[in-house]
C-alpha cells in the first residue's frame, strides 16, 4: 500500500487536467493582467472570463448568470447566504430553520446570528441521517425568515429532500437556503424545480481549485442580502474585492465539465461505492453511517465496534480518508453528526469516511478494504474488546 491511495474527494478532488490548463491560458494572457474591473483592454479580457464562467456556473445549477455572485468557496458562500440574509430581513422576522447535521459554516453562522438577537430551531433528522419536510413545516413560525439545509451531508453522503422542504418553504413564505458543496457535479441540481432560494457551491469539490466558489440568489425572492465585506462595487456590492480571473476560470470550465460528465461519472462512482461498501460490511461489527440508499454516490460511512478509533486512523495511516468533516479535522472531538445519529462517543469515534472520485479505480477499492479488513483483524487481536 502506498500513500498515493486517495479516498477523501469529499475533502477536496484532484483538479481536472482541463481546469489547470484554462488556469494557466489565463494567467499567461492578457486576461491574467488586466482588473475584471477595468474598462481598458486587458480589463474587457479579464470580465470576458469572468462572465464565461458565470454562465457555466449557471448551467450547473439551472439558473440565470446574474443570479451567481463569486466568493472564496462554500464555506464564505454559506455565511454569506445565512447572515446576510437574516440581516438584510431582520425586520420580517428573526427566527430562523436548519438542522443538528449542518456543515459548520452553517451552524457557526446560525450561533453567531444567536448572539445578534435570533432565535434558531436545530432540527434533529431521524437515526438514518433524512430531516421530514413534515418536521421542518412544524417548526416554522410566523417570524420564520430562512431555513438551510444542506442537499448532501458532507460526512454521512445522505440525500436531504430539498424539492419537499423547498416547497414548504414556499409556502410559507421562509427562503431556503441550500449548501449544495458535496452535491454540485454529483446530483442534478435544479434551482428552479427544487424550489431553492440560495445555493453555495466550491470549486475544489468538482474538481477545481481551491479558494473559489459560488453563492446563487433567486433574481424574483432573493435580489440581495447584507453584505459582511466592504469596500468594492464588485458583485453587485454583495461581495467586494478583485475577482481572482484565472481562479474563476477554473470553476467555470470544472462547472461544465461536472454537467457534462455527471451521467456517467455518476453510474461509474456508484458502481465503486457499492463495491467498497459490501468490502467493509463484510467485516464483522461494522456498521453503515446514514440512510442505505438515499445518499449520494461517492460517500461511505462506517462504525467500527471492537476498537479504538485513533489505533485504527494510525493503522490506514497510508490511505488519505476522513473521520469527518474536513473543517472540523483538528478538534479531536467525536462527530457530532454521528453522535446526532445516537452513536455511543466510543462507536462515534471510531467511524470513517471513505470517499470516491472521477479518478478513483477498483484497484483503488480493492487495496482499501483489504487493509481495512486487516487492520481491524489486528487491532482486534492486540486488544480483544
Amino acid at each position: 500500500m502506498t500513500a498515493t491511495l486517495y479516498m477523501d474527494y469529499a475533502a477536496s478532488t484532484p483538479v481536472d487536467p482541463a481546469v489547470a490548463k484554462a488556469m494557466a491560458d489565463v494567467l499567461a494572457g492578457e486576461a491574467g493582467t488586466g482588473n475584471p474591473a477595468a474598462t481598458h483592454w486587458a480589463g474587457q479580457a479579464a470580465g470576458q472570463v469572468v462572465e464565461q464562467a458565470r454562465v457555466r456556473v449557471a448551467a450547473l445549477i439551472g439558473a440565470s448568470p446574474g443570479e451567481i455572485v463569486f466568493t472564496s468557496g462554500a464555506t464564505e458562500a454559506d455565511n454569506l447566504a445565512v447572515i446576510g440574509a437574516a440581516r438584510f430581513r431582520r425586520q420580517l422576522g428573526r427566527h430562523i430553520v436548519t438542522t443538528l447535521i449542518e456543515h459548520p459554516a452553517v451552524l457557526e453562522s446560525c450561533r453567531a446570528l444567536e448572539a445578534e438577537g435570533f432565535e434558531v430551531s436545530y432540527l434533529p433528522p431521524d437515526n438514518q441521517g433524512i430531516l421530514a419536510a413534515e418536521l421542518v413545516a412544524a417548526a416554522l413560525r410566523p417570524d420564520t425568515i430562512l431555513v438551510s439545509v444542506a442537499h448532501v451531508n458532507n460526512e454521512l453522503g445522505v440525500v436531504q429532500p430539498v424539492a419537499a422542504i423547498g416547497e414548504v418553504c414556499r409556502r410559507h413564505g421562509a427562503l431556503l437556503h441550500v449548501d449544495a458543496a458535496q452535491s454540485a457535479g454529483r446530483l442534478p441540481v435544479d434551482v428552479r424545480a427544487q424550489c431553492i432560494d440560495l445555493l453555495a457551491l466550491s470549486a475544489h469539490k468538482m474538481y477545481g481549485p481551491k479558494g473559489v466558489g459560488a453563492l446563487f440568489l433567486d433574481r424574483e425572492r432573493c435580489r440581495r442580502v447584507e453584505p459582511l465585506f466592504h469596500g468594492g462595487g464588485q458583485e453587485r456590492g454583495l461581495r467586494p474585492g478583485t475577482l481572482p480571473t484565472h481562479q474563476l476560470a477554473g470553476l467555470g470550465v470544472a462547472a461544465e465539465l461536472a454537467l457534462q460528465r455527471l451521467d456517467s461519472d455518476v453510474p461509474a462512482i456508484l458502481a465503486l461505492r457499492e463495491r467498497l461498501e459490501q468490502g467493509l460490511l463484510q467485516v464483522p461489527g461494522v456498521q453503515l453511517n446514514g440512510h442505505v440508499t438515499q445518499r449520494s454516490c461517492h460517500i461511505v460511512n462506517v462504525s467500527v465496534d471492537g476498537v479504538e478509533g485513533e489505533s485504527l486512523r494510525c493503522g490506514l495511516r497510508d490511505i488519505a480518508l476522513s473521520s469527518g468533516s474536513a473543517c472540523a479535522a483538528e478538534s479531536g472531538e467525536p462527530s457530532p453528526v454521528l453522535r446526532t445519529l445516537g452513536r455511543p462517543d466510543h462507536v462515534a469515534q471510531a467511524s470513517l469516511r471513505f470517499s470516491l472520485g472521477r479518478t478513483s479505480t477498483m484497484a483503488d477499492v480493492e487495496a482499501s478494504v483489504a487493509a481495512f479488513t486487516a487492520t481491524v483483524a489486528r487491532l482486534r487481536a492486540l486488544a480483544p474488546a
